[in-house]
């Protein structure tokens, strides 16, 4: 007995966050899960929560993410879910850490090229156990685990639109900048030069208050820190 093969449903369209859908539509579409590795591509095959084979084409360069909605060629609408994927979620030591030590972990990744999901608190990248020893000599806290993944696509990324956070920045203005006053300037006054500031007094000691502070934590054998 010969099987046929499933058919393929095209996907060509791609509605970012579902913007314009009513909530209706968007409870009726299947879902579709899938991890970065995917989702970064604009061409590839998946199966939908209804069983249904997508062949997915979309413009190249665009970049799926979590709470897109895909249009299939017969109209129907799928819902993309982020899967959860392992990750490594740096975070700064609560104890002797501050928030500068992200902001410098951030920078040295992004100086290697690795894909980086920012959050306000922590920082994601796919598991790299060379990246992770850095991290840890940064005394930062490494973790393995498993999450969605939504890195940043860069400021001239194709799709246009970054992770989760989307915001339309295009603002409709209405009216004219064109202010007609219908009075004259001419205020018979003259606008001389305002006289510059006095130099300070010059030998007279300013005392400056000076605080000592402690010296910082380092982070080692015998610091009481697992990192």
């Amino acid at each position: 007995m010969q099987h046929n093969a499933p058919i393929m449903l095209t996907v060509n369209k791609l509605l970012p966050q579902g913007r314009g859908l009513a909530r209706v539509l968007l409870n009726r579409a299947t879902t579709v899960e899938l991890d970065w590795d995917v989702r970064q591509k604009s061409r590839f095959d998946a199966t939908d929560s209804g069983g249904r084979h997508l062949g997915v084409f979309l413009p190249r360069g665009t970049l799926v993410r979590g709470g897109d909605v895909l249009v299939a060629e017969d109209g129907s609408m799928i819902k993309v879910i982020a899967a959860a994927q392992p990750v490594l979620e740096v975070r700064i030591c609560s104890a002797h850490g501050t928030p500068f030590d992200l902001l410098r972990a951030a920078y040295h990744l992004g100086n290697r090229h690795v894909q980086l999901e920012l959050q306000p608190d922590h920082l994601k990248l796919e598991p790299d156990h060379v990246l992770a020893d850095m991290l840890r000599q940064m005394h930062l806290i490494v973790t393995e685990t498993q999450a969605a993944f939504e890195p940043e696509g860069g400021a001239y990324a194709a799709g246009g639109h970054g992770h989760a956070h989307e915001h339309a920045h295009a603002h409709a203005h209405d009216h004219s900048h064109d202010h007609d006053h219908g009075h004259a300037h001419d205020h018979g006054h003259s606008h001389a030069p305002a006289p510059a500031p006095s130099a300070p007094a010059r030998g007279r000691p300013i005392g400056i208050a000076v605080r000592s502070e402690a010296a910082p934590h380092v982070h080692g054998p015998g610091c009481g820190h697992d990192h």
